[in-house]
């Protein structure tokens, strides 16, 4: 069966990486994946809103269409819940993993989705000494989906990023994936 995850954030945090990485790992565990970004509207700019999209698959993909009702969403900022419908079109049961330490309440959520929260700016900050929380955000989304195995994001990413910068990297990935799995 196929899954769709939908990221959303702003550019620069990498999205787009983000989704490459969820492909690459995917297939790592012996599935069809297809990654790519929408960046229409301004996205090219830092700081604007971005979109990238990863579908995962048992079979092969012959989709190539934006994702418009996913299983997943990631937010990789807050502040884009206050001037992006970021909900839109989610499956009823889907998943929402939104990047914070703050409470989530007071938004308008719609219903029969789960919504969970993990600090990935926060770990990213303490692994890497930096506020870059895309491989953080990923640990996370595979504990929270089971989609993925934490070890086929791990490769994906010392792949992606050789030497310290890959190991830090894989750090915040497992330590959000613990997180998860830990407040499960």
């Amino acid at each position: 069966m196929m899954k769709e995850i939908r990221i959303h954030g702003r550019g620069g945090q990498g999205s787009v990486v983000t989704a490459e990485l969820f492909a690459i790992a995917a297939f790592e565990d012996g599935k069809y994946s297809q990654a790519f970004p929408y960046l229409g509207g301004g996205g090219e700019r830092r700081g604007a809103p971005v979109q990238a999209f990863a579908r995962i698959s048992d079979k092969p993909i012959r989709l190539r269409s934006k994702i418009h009702y996913p299983d997943y969403i990631i937010v990789q900022d807050l502040t884009l819940l206050e001037n992006v419908n970021v909900f839109e079109g989610i499956k009823p049961g889907g998943l929402v993993l939104i990047n914070t330490e703050k409470k989530v309440d007071g938004y308008d959520f719609p219903e029969d989705i789960t919504i969970k929260t993990i600090p990935a700016t926060k770990i990213a900050l303490e692994v890497l000494g930096l506020p870059i929380m895309n491989t953080a955000i990923m640990g996370a989304f595979a504990a929270a989906s089971g989609e993925i195995r934490i070890d086929s994001i791990i490769r994906a990413i010392k792949n992606r990023f050789p030497g310290a910068l890959g190991e830090k990297n894989a750090v915040a990935a497992k330590t959000a994936y613990d997180m998860v799995l830990s407040s499960n």
